[in-house]
């Protein structure tokens, strides 16, 4: 498995996948990533300044993805850590550590200075490996996500 930057015909594969992890969490539909518009144009949301997703990728099957972008309604220094989500068979194999660390790469060469994400609580080996990364928990939300349903929220300083 290796990571890569998505390409437009990722939309469809990266959109099941991302459907499948969320149902497979039990998240709910309305309030969370599932209900994104993006969510099926993947390569066109990232294809702007200071923004980029990435898959995981063996043989030509989508495994997960992560991105980063400016945090919607927060001050242009902020990023957001985005829809990182993989199925089973890209889980604990390192592939979210390397995810993260590009994902934090490519923000702090785009001059953002803080990292936020927000997440369900019972997402808990996501938590596990944020907080192995440096992210801590903060009391509140930041900026326009969207995500009513996603109550627990961290950040990184990354200068």
């Amino acid at each position: 498995m290796y990571i890569r930057p998505i390409q437009k015909t990722d939309n469809n594969e990266i959109a099941k996948v991302i459907r499948k992890v969320l149902l497979e969490m039990g998240v709910p539909k309305i309030g969370t990533a599932y209900a994104d518009k993006e969510l099926d144009a993947m390569y066109e949301a990232y294809d702007f300044s200071r923004s980029k997703y990435f898959v995981v990728e063996s043989e030509g099957v989508l495994f997960g993805g992560a991105g980063i972008a400016p945090l919607k309604g927060e001050d242009p220094s902020i990023c957001e850590l985005q829809k990182m989500y993989f199925l089973p068979e890209a889980r604990g194999i390192g592939k979210g550590n390397q995810m993260i660390q590009l994902c934090l790469d490519f923000a702090i060469e785009h001059d953002f200075s803080l990292c936020y994400i927000e997440t369900m609580p019972n997402m808990l080996d996501a938590q596990k490996l944020y907080k192995k990364m440096g992210f801590s928990y903060i009391n509140h939300s930041m900026g326009c996500t969207g995500h009513t349903s996603c109550p627990i929220w961290m950040t990184k300083k990354l200068i």
